[in-house]
């Protein structure tokens, strides 16, 4: 297995170095809770707030703006209340259905070929009693980004609220609340560099909105529970790093991507692209082997290569990614579909083997 070439930084990435000390600190050193008065709990709470400013600089945000919760999942629900795109991972669409189940009237908006959304359609399907507007910054399969700051100018004018799930463009690209126009946005630590078990909801001043698990008034009251200080202060590190190195990271996974990319069109003919061509992650290669499945050319493949068909939060079966479904593919297209996204540990020989191997593998499956 520790030979295989990871290529699926947009499922989790690998903890940072950096990241596993901070939290080795606060598990062996900092155990106070953050809610006591005495010299341990404070050393936890400011450890904590050190953590709540690096990731609000992470966004252009205030401190007392970001929220910190258990994962992506958990900020979402927190999030949701009315109107998402057809592209969304099911972390939205899950409390978006449970909210229509409960007598919230759902608009689910289509996609155009790349999966990209129309900011007309978004126009288009506001209501005078439209509540929210949820539309996530990046996809998590074919990594293209969304018009989120167009999106914004019209839903400020309706006054109705944005939410944007940016757990996958955190760390990759930038990303500014202010220029994006949101008023909520979700983080996911394990997406860029820090650990499982921790994310946060930006949430702009004043926005309305209430916490939906009661107890304590920790996190503003929005999240009730004694904080995970190891895993926040992880997160904190993580935010700072990806702050740090993303420019220079972003130009090394596009050079990468684009790399493997130009191997596998110039050996496998009609490998198909899934995806805006130019707006999309700098790390997601998205695309679809012809005349063979995309399940089967990995099982081949595995002991070279360590990818996805899609979402890891999606079925394992063999059905065709809601996402694909959403930008009209057709089933040969959807079957051979392979999702490849290289991180900050992919090296240099790392592409050229994995798409020898990968070529390797349909080249196999075809002879079969």
């Amino acid at each position: 297995m520790n030979a295989a070439i990871y290529l699926d930084y947009n499922a989790t990435t690998p903890v940072a170095p950096e990241v596993v000390a901070v939290m080795l600190t606060c598990l062996r050193e900092r155990f106070g809770n953050p809610s006591s008065t005495h010299p341990f709990g404070r050393e936890a709470a400011q450890t904590v707030a050190t953590a709540r400013a690096r990731v609000a600089a992470l966004i252009g945000a205030q401190a007392d703006e970001v929220v910190f919760t258990g994962c992506a999942t958990e900020a979402n629900n927190l999030a949701l209340l009315g109107v998402v795109s057809a592209i969304e991972h099911p972390a939205v669409m899950g409390p978006a259905r449970q909210l229509e189940e409960q007598g919230w009237s759902l608009t689910v908006v289509p996609v155009d070929g790349y999966g990209r959304v129309s900011p007309p359609d978004i126009a288009q399907a506001l209501r005078d009693d439209t509540a929210l507007v949820s539309v996530m910054h990046a996809n998590n399969e074919v990594g293209t980004i969304q018009p989120i700051a167009e999106i914004a100018r019209i839903t400020r004018e309706r006054g109705v609220l944005l939410h944007t799930d940016a757990a996958q463009s955190a760390g990759k690209i930038p990303i500014d609340v202010a220029s994006l126009g949101v008023d909520l946005l979700t983080l996911a630590g394990h997406k860029f560099y820090a650990s499982k078990g921790v994310g946060a909801l930006y949430v702009r001043a004043k926005t309305p909105i209430r916490g939906i698990s009661f107890g304590a008034d920790h996190e503003h009251g929005l999240r009730p529970g004694t904080e995970n200080v190891a895993a926040i202060a992880g997160l904190g590190v993580a935010a700072e790093l990806a702050q740090a190195r993303l420019s220079e990271l972003g130009a090394n996974l596009r050079a990468r991507r684009d790399q493997l990319h130009a191997l596998l069109s110039a050996a496998i003919p009609g490998l198909t692209l899934n995806g805006h061509p130019d707006k999309r992650l700098p790390n997601t290669l998205h695309v679809s082997f012809p005349a063979i499945s995309g399940r089967k050319l990995l099982e081949h493949a595995s002991h070279i290569v360590a990818a996805s068909l899609g979402s890891a939060c999606h079925s394992e079966h063999d059905v065709v990614s809601g996402v694909l479904a959403a930008m009209g593919a057709d089933a040969a297209r959807a079957a051979g579909a392979v999702r490849l996204s290289v991180g900050a540990m992919t090296t240099d020989e790392d592409v050229p083997r994995a798409a020898k191997g990968l070529i390797e593998a349909w080249h196999a499956l075809l002879a079969a």
